[in-house]
């Protein structure tokens, strides 16, 4: 376990007289739950600039006429409910939701502590910016006009791409959602956010392989486990409420727990069997545990036969992967993965959970691609208790994925097409001549010239490279020049000394975010950088979609403190700087300078047909919040009340608009309800024929469909095909012509609504314009409403695909880390040969061809803690956290540790083959095998044996500082989405 500390702690003279009490004094865990006052009922009022703790009672309660607010918890994906305790507008206290069907009255240290986010002391207070390398206070207005002059500058002399825009997965879904349509008014793809170095890998695995990339069911579906399997997660650190849900199976249903993971974690600590594997063999660990399932039978046949195509290729490569070969490649014994194979047969329906453990690796793709296949061979997809349940880690990553703060899509995964933009230009109303005109055009010799309009932009992951690559190996006309860094930790990030570089040879360095980040103290900088204070999410509403799919609604708390602003009004001035602001929010009420959430909400509604976040008003998700006690706590539908029959959070997709009462789609996949009760088949997304193959359905369907056997997406065309437009309403069909160009006016929601359209005959070239309209780009829902009224899923019906044509491994295979100790692997299951793709030059069999592991033997990984999130910077800033651990540090196994001469609480230098190193304490344990070496990365403010703690703006830095392990982390990035590799690379450990 981790040990919590009290006699190191961090000193300042500018700590809280809290602190400094609490210094004094050991604090275990029941001393913290009273200190905190979750005891006596909520967190104890502390003021925002210091003071003592005070317990509140029911008297002065009453008093004060203390008002209760909902909230969701800014911490991972879980989505608990927080109840806030506001008095006089001041957030004096709070409660975990007991209602919540989430959190169930449960919080971790996070979440019990989150007031302190808002209210903390470490806040950035007011805008900053450098000057002659010290910080300055200026007003918003000075901040918006300098910043907003350099960029136009920047953009006339080397064009939009120049400016890269990274979001943040802290921003509510309208937040989210107006930052990506913000970027397209500015005129570059170049914005992402932190889900390219999180799940990026997944969503690319698990969209390509049944239809859509999120979690398949829910936290409260594992309640119907009946064996759990989570290999490269740890929630009981990373999702720590995620584990009442898990437990709750194992007990009740005797599902026994299987944890994969190269650490021995405090997951693993609850689990049955416990494998432990080489970092970086994933795939070899699965496919060993499906060439016993193979072998004996036990893999479900008709499933198979009638729901997934490909799955005789898996075999052939599955029939590679002997006992032996797996044990050579990820150390876990045969007769193991045996005993695992045995349990998953004998005890389904199953689940699958990941993280980031399979995600962050070079053939990340593979790994969550294999995963999936092992639930398609049990059959254990589309059924409660089921699925590939995958944990998101920030609280809405899942959201702002969705909305499409991405460098490859527009929001609801639309991609970067013609006809994607054409799309949001209607929805938008926007001119779309005008906003091609925002972009850039790229003169290629000897080729056409590419409209960067519709190239994919360079990843978050490769900021680094778009600062410092030469310019003729970039595919866009110039270098990134300004960086905006809004809402994200920079230490979150591999290559961290180049990162430094980058930071210091930009133009301009924005950061916007409640507290400070890493981005202000990291780079050697004395001029051209912004700190803009960000309100957080406690001072603004709306919505937020948790890892299940689900959306919860949050209420503003507070008003925003000191001069902090809510993101989506800090957007709206800039987008008046940028002389666009009346463009932008054509559709969308100003509330002073604010811009009005519920009608950010109406207008994705209006366009995200793609994956059902349309019947989701902001009506809807307010009445689930009022009402969540109506809930069943497995389900998640209504037994009664208002939303009698909903799902909770109306999980998408929601079908249709608001105004059809889609219920939201709980499970992913299942066709034993109908598509109106949030039933579903697989997604025909990949065609309908591959090498003489039908790819859709054979012979299964959702209840109640009237086409009982496999069908292609929905369109206009088969509408008429089948004797079904005749279904549509006049505003419907109206608004179908519109999108396809048959007529030039756009029609008014309220024509003829209610009334039947007419049918054929058609004029000649009618079917042949209108036909091509789909479920996707009909404005008018009227599609999607008909098919489902005659039980139909608008996607289609089809089969899972196992073999992905389209990736550069369609058949999921073992490569070897770039940085790899086993040459004989290398040799046997090299990586990707060197490419181009994201807009940047990218290296493989380049690194891996040089043998680093004679100096450097040690596998090093990364993950998280139970006591900080993401990049830290937020929970290292709050007392009640940084209480519980002081140092960052390294993992190391007994037998290496003396090899080294260390011993446990020695400081140490780790360093990576890239000259990168960091000092920390040594940890020595055995959580972790002999040759790996562990280290969280949540820490900052140290930079290879420096404390950075000067350069912070004076009262904003954070309480616990540290090195980051992604200082001595290493170049490598999926071969599909660019997602970093941090599991697997190698380091050396001296004695500091």
């Amino acid at each position: 376990m981790l040990r919590k500390k009290t006699s190191t702690a961090t000193r300042r003279p500018q700590r809280t007289r809290m602190l400094n009490d609490s210094a004094r004094t050991t604090v275990d865990r029941r001393a913290f739950l009273r200190g905190s006052g979750l005891a006596i009922g909520g967190l104890a009022a502390i003021s925002a600039t210091g003071g003592t703790v005070t317990q509140a009672t029911a008297q002065t309660a009453a008093a004060n006429a203390v008002e209760t607010i909902k909230s969701v918890c800014t911490h991972c994906s879980v989505g608990c409910t927080v109840v806030a305790e506001v008095s006089d507008g001041v957030w004096i206290g709070q409660e975990p939701g007991w209602d919540s069907p989430f959190n169930l009255g449960s919080h971790c240290a996070k979440g019990a502590s989150v007031r302190e986010h808002a209210h903390g002391e470490r806040r950035l207070k007011y805008p900053m910016k450098m000057v002659g390398g010290e910080w300055v206070r200026v007003s918003w207005d000075e901040a918006i006009n300098e910043i907003g002059d350099q960029m136009l500058s920047i953009r006339e002399e080397s064009g939009p791409d120049s400016v890269y825009w990274l979001g943040s997965a802290k921003h509510s879904n309208e937040q989210a959602y107006l930052f990506r349509k913000f970027a397209a008014y500015w005129g570059t793809n170049n914005v992402d956010h932190q889900a390219r170095i999180c799940h990026s890998t997944t969503v690319a695995g698990v969209a390509n392989t049944w239809g859509y990339g999120a979690m398949t069911n829910s936290y409260n579906d594992i309640h119907k486990s009946r064996a759990i399997f989570i290999i490269g997660g740890n929630p009981a650190e990373a999702h720590p409420v995620s584990l009442l849900h898990v437990l709750r199976a194992k007990e009740q249903n005797n599902a026994p727990l299987i944890v994969c993971d190269p650490r021995f974690t405090r997951t693993a600590a609850h689990a049955d069997e416990y494998v432990r594997f080489r970092p970086g063999s994933d795939v070899a660990l699965v496919w060993g545990i499906l060439w016993h399932i193979f072998q004996n039978g036990w893999e479900d046949k008709e499933f198979i036969r009638t729901r997934v195509w490909g799955m005789d290729q898996i075999r052939e490569e599955v029939a590679k992967w002997t006992p032996d070969e797996v044990e050579r490649v990820t150390g876990t014994p045969g007769s193991q993965l045996e005993r695992v194979a045995r349990t998953l047969a004998n005890n389904r329906p199953g689940t699958v959970i990941w993280c980031m453990g399979g995600t962050q690796h070079t053939n990340g793709n593979n790994n969550t691609r294999a995963y999936c296949i092992l639930q398609l061979a049990l059959g254990n997809m589309g059924t409660a208790g089921g699925g590939t349940n995958i944990f998101r880690g920030h609280d809405n990553v899942q959201g702002a994925t969705d909305l499409g703060v991405l460098a490859d899509t527009l929001p609801g995964y639309y991609g970067l097409s013609a006809g994607s933009w054409a799309h949001w230009a209607r929805v938008w109303e926007e001119d779309l001549d005008w906003l091609k005109g925002r972009f850039a055009t790229l003169s290629v010799e000897g080729a056409d010239d590419k409209d960067m309009m519709n190239v994919t932009g360079i990843p978050v992951s490769r900021w680094i490279d778009g600062v410092l690559e030469e310019r003729e190996n970039l595919e866009q006309p110039d270098n990134t020049r300004a960086m905006v860094l809004w809402g994200h930790a920079p230490n979150s990030q591999t290559r961290m000394k180049e990162m430094k570089t980058a930071m210091e040879k930009l133009d301009l360095l924005v950061v916007v975010d409640p507290y400070p980040t890493v981005s202000a103290v990291l780079h050697d900088r004395t001029d051209g950088v912004y700190l803009l204070p960000a309100a957080t999410q406690f001072e603004t509403r709306g919505s937020v979609t948790a890892s299940n799919r689900s959306l919860q609604w949050r209420d503003q708390v507070v008003d925003p403190l000191f001069e902090s602003l809510p993101d989506h009004t800090i957007i709206a001035k800039f987008a008046q700087k940028f002389g666009f602001e009346d463009r932008l929010f054509r559709n969308i009420e100003m509330d002073g300078e604010e811009p009005n959430v519920e009608d950010i909400t109406r207008e994705f509604n209006r366009g995200m047909w793609t994956i059902g976040y349309t019947g989701q008003s902001p009506e809807r998700l307010k009445l689930h919040m009022e009402n969540q006690h109506t809930f069943d706590r497995t389900t998640l539908r209504a037994n009664g009340g208002p939303a009698d029959g909903d799902y909770y959070g109306l999980p998408w997709p929601s079908w249709g608009t608001a105004g059809m009462n889609h219920p939201g789609t709980a499970n992913l996949y299942d066709m034993s309800l109908p598509v109106a009760e949030g039933g579903l088949t697989f997604r025909a997304r990949f065609g309908v024929e591959r090498d003489g193959d039908n790819l859709l359905a054979d012979g299964v369907y959702s209840v109640g469909s009237e086409i009982q056997d496999g069908y292609p997406e929905f369109t206009m065309q088969m509408l008429i095909d089948l004797g079904w437009d005749s279904d549509l309403t006049a505003y419907e069909r109206r608004m179908i012509e519109y999108v396809a160009g048959y007529i030039d006016e756009r029609p008014s929601t309220a024509t003829e609504v209610g009334e039947q359209s007419q049918t054929g005959p058609y004029p000649s070239d009618y079917v042949d314009r209108v036909g091509g309209v789909n479920w996707k780009t009909d404005l008018s829902g009227g599609i999607q409403r008909v098919a489902i009224a005659h039980g139909c899923a608008p996607f289609g019906n089809a089969k899972a695909r196992a073999v992905v044509w389209t990736f550069p491994d369609p058949v999921p295979v073992h490569r070897e880390p770039l940085y790899s100790n086993r040459r004989d692997l290398v040799a046997d299951y090299p990586t990707y040969e060197d490419k181009t793709f994201w807009r940047v030059p990218t290296l493989y069999a380049s690194i891996q061809k040089n043998d680093f592991s004679e100096e450097y033997p040690m596998i090093l990984t990364s993950g998280r803690l139970v006591e900080y999130e993401g990049g830290g910077d937020e929970t290292r800033s709050n007392p009640w956290l940084a209480e519980l651990q002081q140092d960052m540090f390294v993992e190391i196994n007994p037998r290496d540790a003396n090899n080294l001469g260390v011993r446990d609480g020695a400081q140490v230098w780790v360093e990576g083959p890239e000259g990168g190193k960091v000092k920390v304490m040594a940890m020595v344990t055995e959580r972790v095998g002999a040759g790996v070496a562990f280290m969280p990365f949540h820490f900052g403010g140290h930079f290879e044996g420096a404390d950075l703690r000067s350069k912070y703006p004076d009262g904003a830095d954070p309480y616990v500082l540290g090195e980051s392990t992604n200082t001595a982390q290493t170049y490598g990035y999926d071969s599909v989405t660019q997602m970093q590799e941090t599991k697997a690379t190698l380091c050396k450990i001296m004695p500091a």
